[in-house]
This record gives structure tokens, C-alpha cells and sequence, in this order.
């Protein structure tokens, strides 16, 4: 189609979708097709929220509206960048988050449980949350909206993914119960939670390089874990239960990696939630399980 020919809304939409399938391009970064990867970037050029009426597809775009929107087509094609990285914004947990290359694209299914506030695994409301591996601050910020009286701390290795994490804690208006610490895991943290909540690193050798090249412009790491992909999730399992309360609740996101994990700790007794959304490879521990563990490894 020439673009010349183009002169609505839905004219543009109908373009990118087809470059985008004819390109070749990965999606899984917040949208799972060529259409709605179309339709994140130019409501991003028109300024208009994911929820737009139907009728917003007959609205004719302005030539500065139409030049920025094929710019943006063309560097999701060009460049293999997923769309919020173009867009510098994407949504969690119902919740939107400035993002840039410093950190993971927020997509866990974490989101489901926090807007479940942790039913049926939380038996009252937390009065503190640690996000560990944070990066956006996604997690911690949406278990904030979800538990108004809690205090969360968000912790990172990385100055760069804290400053972006720091936005979004302004962003939604929760500094005054919502700190950003720098952490490599839980090294320089020195108190006690009653929910831990990470989505670490986890992605094992053989996937990380098989990734399709979307992927590979996110910071290697915020993906990379060794060769089984469970560098990190070993130092998490032998150090949280020292750092939750009692009857304190760890949540972490192991991915793929989850047969990894099985096969390595056969007497942890892993919770695994189910997701509507769709999604898994997250479980849940309470303390007391971590400390039946450990007493059994002598």
C-alpha cells in the first residue's frame, strides 16, 4: 500500500499491521500481534489512552500525526525495538510505567496476584513489601495502590533501573511510603517483611540465545541467569526467610527456569498459582517452609 494512499486512523493501522507480519517481528512485550502493537504506537503519536473509542479509527491524521506514526513503524522494524522502549511508557497491573532500555518491559503475570491482592496466599493484608530485583518498580508501585497501608521497598542492582523506578514512584505519588534501594539481592537490605515479591533474573544459556532479537534490547541483566537459569532464584531461596516476618509470603517469577527449579529443590513444597490471563513459572513459599528446608540441609 502506498502510503500516500493513507489518510485515516484506521488506514495507518491497517499499514503497520501488515509491515509488522511481513517483517517478521516479535511480540511479547505488552501485545501479542501486529494490530495491537500498531495501535500502542500510534494512540502514543495522537496522544490517546489505550481505552479509545472504536470510532477514533475514522479520524483523518494530520501530516505531522502520519510522519511520526511511520517513523515509529519503521524503527519498530528497523531496529527490533519492542514498542515501549519507542513509546517510553507501558501499562502493569492497570497501572502505566515509564520505561526505558535500563529495564525489563513490565509483563509478569505477578500482576494478577497483586490485583488479587495475593488471595488466597496472604492470610491479612502485608504491612511491608519487598520488591527485590525491581527494576521499573512496577511491582512494588502496584502492590503499593493494592495495599494503602503498607511500606514497600523497592531494591536493584543497577543505579540506572533505580532512577527509572524513583520516576515512577513520582509518577504515582507514593514516595512517602515507597523507597528505592541499591541491593544486589539482599545484601544491603536489614529488615524484615511480611511479603516478598521478585521477578529476578531467570532466563537459562540455551534461551537467552534463542531469544527472538526484540528481546535482546533489553539489559541482558535484567534476563540473564546461568546456565540452568536459576543463578539468582538459589541466592533468593537461601537468604529470604531471614529477611520475612512470621508467616511472611515469598512470591517469585522463575519462568521457563521452573523445571530447573523442581528438579533441584524436590523438597521444597512450591506453591504454583494458576493464571487467567495466562502466564505461569511463578511460585509461592512461606518462611516456615524455607526454614524446614534449610534445617534439613543440616
Amino acid at each position: 500500500m502506498d502510503t500516500n494512499d493513507l489518510k485515516t486512523v484506521g488506514d495507518y493501522l491497517r499499514f503497520g499491521e501488515q509491515a509488522f507480519i511481513q517483517a517478521g517481528l516479535y511480540f511479547g512485550h505488552g501485545t501479542d500481534n501486529a494490530w495491537d502493537e500498531a495501535v500502542v504506537l500510534l494512540l502514543h503519536t495522537l496522544k490517546m489512552p489505550p481505552d479509545s473509542p472504536a470510532s477514533l479509527l475514522d479520524q483523518p491524521l494530520s501530516r505531522a500525526q502520519a510522519d511520526q506514526t511511520l517513523e515509529l513503524f519503521s524503527r519498530r522494524i528497523r531496529e527490533r525495538v519492542p514498542a515501549p522502549y519507542l513509546t517510553g511508557e507501558t501499562w502493569f497491573a492497570g497501572l502505566p510505567f515509564h520505561v526505558n532500555t535500563d529495564v525489563l518491559i513490565p509483563r509478569s503475570p505477578i500482576a494478577e496476584l497483586i490485583e488479587q491482592a495475593f488471595q488466597p496466599w496472604l492470610q491479612q493484608s502485608p504491612a511491608s513489601v519487598l520488591d527485590l530485583c525491581t527494576g521499573s518498580g512496577c511491582i512494588g508501585i502496584a502492590c503499593a495502590m493494592v495495599f494503602p497501608d503498607a511500606r514497600i521497598v523497592l531494591s536493584d542492582i543497577s543505579p540506572a533501573a533505580l532512577q527509572v523506578a524513583d520516576e515512577n514512584i513520582q509518577r504515582h505519588g507514593v514516595a512517602s511510603r515507597v523507597s528505592a534501594v541499591a541491593s544486589d539481592m539482599f545484601d544491603s537490605i536489614d529488615q524484615q517483611f511480611d511479603l516478598i515479591v521478585s521477578n529476578p533474573p531467570y532466563v537459562d544459556a540455551a534461551d537467552l540465545a534463542a531469544m527472538p532479537a526484540e528481546y535482546h534490547r533489553e539489559p541482558v541483566l535484567a534476563l540473564a541467569a546461568g546456565v540452568d537459569g536459576l543463578d539468582l532464584t538459589r541466592r533468593l531461596l537461601g537468604q529470604a526467610a531471614k529477611h520475612l516476618n512470621p508467616g511472611g509470603c515469598l512470591c517469585v517469577e522463575v519462568g521457563n527456569s521452573a523445571v530447573h527449579l523442581e528438579a533441584a529443590y524436590t523438597d521444597l513444597p512450591f506453591i504454583w498459582p494458576e493464571f487467567t490471563r495466562g502466564g505461569d513459572g511463578v511460585f509461592i513459599l512461606y518462611k516456615e517452609d524455607l526454614i524446614a528446608w534449610q534445617d534439613r540441609q543440616g
